[in-house]
């Protein structure tokens, strides 16, 4: 009995149905495609804390994903291996903006698409992602939505403010109130008609106002 009598599962014949060429390029190009990803990610981020942890996530994504593609199509049993394999495992991570979806879609999709050896597709179609989000993602709204926090004394002040606020904003939207003895609290949806925030200073001085906070968001409400 030699070596290769040991492996009776084709173990040595598995070492090369992968060229080194093959998984070279693949790495490579995985590696640059989810690069750029990232790089797309960083510009058009715009929540309240960027995390750099996902970013590099989606950089591992797209080559851990065109790795695996390209151990699959290369076997067949392997293949109904993994799928078994993946069916268990369960993703409870949080997904607090919408577009990080699409970011973590399209990094498993550049790495399949890519191992499948549709490496135009796969460059070609990521630029154009990349192009399109760039433009519809950073493209400055003149609407963009703002909270204002107001905290009041009694229900006059309260008018006092809401009548103030209406003259400097486009417009109101009441989200929420609450009331205490002695204190009334309110979140109020408002569009700027400029950039300029200034008349939230006014408004904190006025009598029987305790405070006034503006707070930028991305329209999204939860109450």
């Amino acid at each position: 009995m030699n070596f290769n009598d040991i492996f009776k599962s084709s173990f040595l014949e598995n070492i090369s149905s992968i060229s080194v060429l093959d998984m070279l390029l693949t790495i490579v190009l995985s590696f640059g495609i989810g690069l750029f990803i990232f790089l797309i990610y960083k510009k058009t981020y715009r929540g309240v804390m960027y995390s750099a942890g996902f970013g590099t996530t989606l950089i591992a994504l797209t080559m851990i994903t065109s790795i695996v593609i390209l151990a699959v199509t290369s076997n067949v049993v392997l293949s109904l291996g993994m799928v078994g394999a993946l069916s268990i495992v369960r993703f409870r991570t949080a997904i607090k903006d919408p577009l990080d979806i699409a970011f973590l879609f399209w990094s498993i999709g550049a790495g399949i698409i890519l191992a499948a050896g549709m490496i135009p597709l796969a460059i070609i179609g990521s630029v154009c992602i990349g192009l399109i989000l760039l433009v519809f993602v950073n493209q400055k709204s003149h609407t963009h939505p703002y909270m204002v926090v107001l905290n009041c004394v009694n229900h006059d002040a309260e008018v006092k403010a809401k009548e103030f606020l209406a003259k400097n904003v486009t417009r109101t939207t009441v989200k929420s109130k609450s009331a205490v003895k002695g204190a009334l609290e309110m979140n109020i949806e408002v569009r700027l008609k400029e950039d300029d925030t200034d008349f939230i200073n006014i408004l904190s001085e006025m009598p029987g106002v305790n405070s006034a906070v503006i707070v930028s968001y991305n329209g999204d409400y939860m109450g």
